[in-house]
């Protein structure tokens, strides 16, 4: 059996990972799987009932971080950590530091810039507060040089390449500005949007989008 990776495509944390399967030339089946349900077709198979999770010859595995980790270890073809140790772990630090110092502060965010929903102004001061935080100590890390780790595409980049457009796109249209005006965050895009890989991958993500918004639209 092939790695299944089993999600959808407008979630940062499984384009993170199918972008990394891709980068890697490893093959690999999608499965559509939503979650807020309780179907056992999700729980059974991730306990918190997130995505993404993948199916794998030995058991299902869940969690980005640890399916990443699996899958570097299982398939050392086209490796996309450093082999030296300290290199790796700055390549990890990058990633903790995106995920949970920058996107994880600005997913308050979400529910009025993408949801329709309202954020208080007491959620928008603190996540101003933190998120200025974060990103200024991601800012010390990365290099950009064009890549956030260095001269060459890495994990990092399978994460960062997602999380730092959409929490632009939060802070501008909730807080009214910018907080990462001060990274060469389109640059960084364009250099990303050049690889075939991610073209595929945001290309399949506008098309999960539009399914999503149709599924949404029945709804109501």
């Amino acid at each position: 059996m092939s790695l299944k990776l089993c999600g959808f495509a407008v979630s940062n944390y499984y384009n993170k990972i199918k972008l990394q399967l891709l980068v890697k030339g490893i093959a690999f089946e999608e499965e559509l799987v939503w979650t807020g349900n309780t179907h056992p077709k999700l729980m059974g198979r991730s306990p918190m009932g997130k995505v993404p999770f993948i199916e794998t010859p030995d058991g299902c595995l869940s969690e980005s971080m640890a399916i990443a980790e699996y899958i570097e270890q299982a398939y050392p073809q086209h490796p996309l950590l450093p082999k030296d140790p300290m290199q790796a772990a700055k390549v990890r630090e990058l990633i903790v530091y995106s995920e949970l110092h920058i996107e994880l502060v600005a997913r308050e965010l979400y529910a009025q810039a993408f949801f329709g929903g309202q954020v208080s102004e007491g959620t928008k001061e603190r996540v101003r507060k933190n998120l200025a935080k974060g990103i200024a100590g991601f800012a010390k890390l990365a290099k950009f040089s064009p890549y956030v780790a260095g001269d060459s595409i890495s994990l990092a980049d399978c994460a960062v390449a997602f999380h730092l457009p959409i929490a632009v796109n939060a802070s501008k249209l909730v807080l009214g500005e910018d907080l990462l005006a001060d990274l060469p965050v389109k640059a960084y895009g364009q250099t990303m949007a050049e690889n075939p890989h991610m073209q595929k991958v945001l290309a399949d993500r506008k098309e999960n989008a539009a399914l999503m918004a149709s599924l949404t639209a029945k709804k109501t």
